[in-house]
């Protein structure tokens, strides 16, 4: 819970930083913290930080499209405070702080780790957010196809009712 609310507290004063409106702050604020639980659960089940991250930012896309449809928002409002608890920022610093004091092969391991989640950060919500637009492009074209079979159909009606009546 104490995780979840420092998640939440990061990305809702994340998204201040970027001028949300503010009846979306608090949506804003769940994202980060719904992903950061995400996050560890599934670290703590495969002890894979980048699976983990991938996984989460997944799920950030998600969140993202679908509060963007609900609330009628850009989902970029969610999805970049959204990512800020995933953000590996202390590997940065250790892969930099490993290069300084001459650790240069872990240096270039924790470098190349911290390149490969900020990798799967980008990829996660680009792979969510696409596949999502596609399903939601299929069923509207779906939906709007029975529509307008159904709509067509009762509009024959109407006009067929309205030439008995003369």
């Amino acid at each position: 819970m104490k995780e979840f609310l420092l998640a939440f507290i990061g990305s809702f004063t994340g998204a201040i930083l970027f001028n949300i409106e503010r009846y979306n702050l608090f949506w804003a604020g769940l994202c980060g913290g719904f992903a950061w639980i995400i996050y560890k659960a599934i670290f703590e089940y495969s002890s894979r930080g980048i699976y983990a991250t991938f996984l989460a930012a997944i799920f950030v896309g998600l969140y993202s499209e679908i509060m963007a449809r609900r609330l009628k928002t850009p989902a970029y409002v969610f999805s970049i405070p959204g990512m800020y608890p995933l953000v590996p920022g202390i590997m940065a610093f250790d892969t930099i702080t490993l290069l300084v004091f001459g650790k240069l092969e872990k240096g270039i391991n924790k470098g190349i780790e911290t390149a490969a989640t900020a990798g799967a950060i980008a990829f996660g919500i680009l792979l969510a957010s696409n596949i999502y637009q596609i399903l939601d492009k299929l069923i509207c074209e779906n939906f709007k196809s029975e529509t307008k079979s159904k709509n067509l159909a009762v509009w024959r009606g109407n006009i067929r009712g309205f030439m008995n009546l003369y």
